[in-house]
């Protein structure tokens, strides 16, 4: 299926800022999707592939490593946002209750947010503060996206039967979808920028 004529190029993205406070966001206007998951889950590998560019989002084998929530603009009125994992507990308390203060405060408040891309590693999925994401967003009218990322580390039919196994879980959420996706061998990454397309070309409410 071809993309929207208006569907953004994904290619063109662009870093724009790093923010630790909510008064350092972008202007709140336009379409954002954000990508939240737990530390690890592969969220910084996931925007790269989507955006076909290495070293877009910053990534790193130590989890923890985005401390604040870093907006990629997409064009003038598009962006994508990556948000702090959650869930490492060598992170100091207080460090980790500022970014979920953070987070809590972007997710309320961002008028222009469109959707969540939830990431979970397939191997380990819906862990505790995943399905508290899921709540959140569900509690909050937004919009969620899954990708269990890491796909190519399971057999396909393992990979398979994890997929179905967290889509009847999360069947009676509403707006909710999930699907596998690899940032290694691209498994999922044509669904992904599908799913984005619809919110970022959706009419405005």
């Amino acid at each position: 299926m071809s993309a929207p004529a208006d569907a953004p190029d994904y290619r063109r993205a662009s870093f724009v800022l790093s923010v630790a406070r909510l008064a350092q966001c972008p202007p709140d206007e336009g379409i954002e999707v954000a990508f939240a998951g737990r530390s690890n889950a592969g969220k910084s590998s996931a925007i790269n592939t989507i955006c076909g560019q290495g070293k877009l989002a910053r990534t790193s084998k130590t989890p923890g490593r985005t401390q604040q929530i870093n907006f990629f603009a997409l064009d003038d009125r598009r962006r994508l946002v990556d948000l702090p994992g959650y869930g490492f507990a060598r992170i100091p308390e207080e460090l980790r209750r500022a970014w979920g203060r953070l987070v809590e405060s972007y997710l309320r408040e961002r008028r222009s947010l469109a959707g969540i891309v939830l990431l979970m590693d397939v191997r380990h999925p819906l862990k505790d503060q995943d399905r508290d994401l899921v709540r959140w967003a569900a509690t909050l009218s937004i919009p969620l996206h899954v990708l269990l990322t890491k796909s190519d580390k399971l057999a396909r039919g393992t990979a398979k039967s994890t997929l179905l196994a967290v889509r009847r879980e999360l069947a009676t959420v509403p707006a909710t979808t999930v699907q596998l996706f690899s940032a290694l061998d691209g498994t999922g990454l044509d669904e992904a920028r599908a799913h984005l397309d619809g919110w970022f070309t959706a009419p405005p409410a």
